[in-house]
């Protein structure tokens, strides 16, 4: 799995109709700054509104997945979101000139080839993970249906279906490994029953449904005079049952190719719970309804542990500036160099840690014998990590200076000694104005408020 964001390199446009509105539609791909997500964009209304991809915007659920914010709605984006999610791209606006994506041949195929086709760009920020910790579930026992996340340092999906019919009985589908996506899931098609097909029909969707984009299961006996209906429906020669089971209409990709696509509608829906996933998933008998019940239920832990407002620091991970990174943009030298790392870095956010050492010379005189890191140097260090955000909003920031201005609401909690590692989070109160910057600084040490103010800072062009 990638440690750091991605975008594209280039705009792409891939055309078609919608699956259930029959709109012809173009619908394009287009580089995003990091931290942006997923974002549609109507480019045929009005203003041009945007649709985030948030769980919170689903709106309609019935043979899709559709959002909708400020008047605007997006049918069916489950296979756009599962391309971008198999691929590992983390950052896109998606423009569209009508309601629906283009079905293409009713799996994610298309959408996967032509963003491959545009290149991926790495970015310089860390993707920002959702790690399951604790088990999450999900059930709905009416429709029998259950979902569960597992806690696994890695993105792994299992999926059963079971219809209970001869034709599509029990089948199984997994993705041990998210790169596996674009050769083992992105090909397979969505499916319907004839029943659903006809049933559909009469309720005026799939309006650009053909028989090229879908795998139509037959479930009953079918009389000739019914296929030569569904041949002038679908403006075909002739319609025929082959002895899987199905319409003449494809040769399926997989023997599991209905077990797949009902996979991939699960990336897609999952997408929407905002961030990309560490877990293990294993669904029984997913559908849209239970896939976006599943991701409201995610997103619900990410608020609540958000909440805590504290950033999560994984050594593990590439710093996004390494110390070395840091001073070339703040020019302080040695002994006042007082962050060690930034590891979050986004328009309004910054985190960065400082460890604290034994042999920093402050302690030669500080509390001898009773070792405590002093309050004033907290604040440097807040300020300098700070500083680091406020250069991060222009293009050549080795060309301006940072200065203090004000500190308000200052408050020591705690006590830090030698050993720990402060995590610093500075966020911005207000969009940056005339080079005056507003920031909340807050310092954590294992888990603990140790810190905070209110910082001001102007920033100031080098002469």
């Amino acid at each position: 799995m990638n440690i750091k964001q991605h975008t594209i390199k280039k705009s792409v446009t891939v055309s078609g109709v919608g699956l259930h509105t029959g709109v012809p539609v173009n619908m394009t791909f287009l580089p995003a700054k990091p931290n942006h997500g997923y974002k549609f964009q109507r480019v045929d209304l009005p203003e041009q509104p945007i649709v985030d991809a948030d769980v919170d915007n689903v709106v309609d659920l019935s043979r899709g997945t559709t959002i909708e914010q400020s008047g605007a709605r997006i049918n069916t984006v489950e296979h756009t979101l599962a391309a971008l999610v198999g691929l590992q791209i983390d950052n896109v606006l998606i423009q569209l000139d009508g309601p629906e994506p283009p079905i293409m041949d009713g799996s994610s195929l298309q959408f996967v080839e032509v963003l491959e086709s545009a290149g991926m760009e790495e970015q310089n920020a860390l993707r920002n993970y959702y790690e399951i910790t604790e088990e999450v579930r999900y059930r709905d026992n009416e429709r029998n249906v259950e979902i569960a996340a597992l806690p696994l340092d890695d993105y792994r999906i299992t999926v059963m279906v079971d219809y209970n019919s001869p034709v599509l009985g029990s089948q199984h589908a997994s993705l041990t490994d998210i790169r596996q996506f674009p050769k083992e899931i992105a090909a397979c098609r969505t499916f319907c029953f004839l029943h659903e097909l006809e049933m559909l029909h009469k309720q005026n969707l799939v309006k650009g449904g053909d028989l090229n984009n879908a795998i139509v299961i037959v479930d009953r006996i079918i009389r000739d005079d019914e296929l030569d209906y569904l041949a002038s429906l679908f403006n075909k020669p002739k319609v025929e049952v082959k002895k899987e089971g199905i319409l003449n209409n494809v040769e399926l990709r997989y023997k599991n190719e209905p077990a797949r696509h009902k996979l991939l509608d699960l990336v897609g829906d999952l997408a929407l719970a905002g961030r990309p996933l560490k877990a293990q998933i294993l669904a029984a008998r997913p559908g849209h309804a239970a896939n976006v019940a599943f991701a409201k239920k995610i997103k619900k832990r990410m608020v609540e542990s958000a909440k805590n407002n504290i950033p999560h620091y994984d050594p593990k991970l590439p710093p996004v500036l390494d110390v070395n990174q840091i001073y070339k943009l703040l020019a302080h030298t040695y002994p006042f160099q007082m962050v060690d790392k930034i590891f979050h870095l986004d328009e309004t956010t910054v985190a960065g840690i400082k460890n604290v050492t034994i042999n920093e010379p402050f302690f030669q005189g500080h509390f001898p014998g009773n070792p405590v890191f002093p309050g004033v140097f907290q604040i440097e260090a807040m300020a300098q990590t700070g500083g680091i955000l406020v250069l991060n909003t222009v293009p050549d920031p080795e060309n301006y200076w940072t200065y203090f201005l004000s500190i308000e609401s200052c408050r020591f909690r705690r006590m830090v000694v030698p050993g720990d590692t402060i995590i610093f989070k500075c966020e911005l109160l207000a969009p940056i104005k005339r080079g005056i910057a507003k920031m909340q600084g807050q310092a954590f040490v294992a888990g603990n408020l140790v810190c905070e103010a209110v910082m001001s800072a102007s920033i100031v062009r080098k002469k």
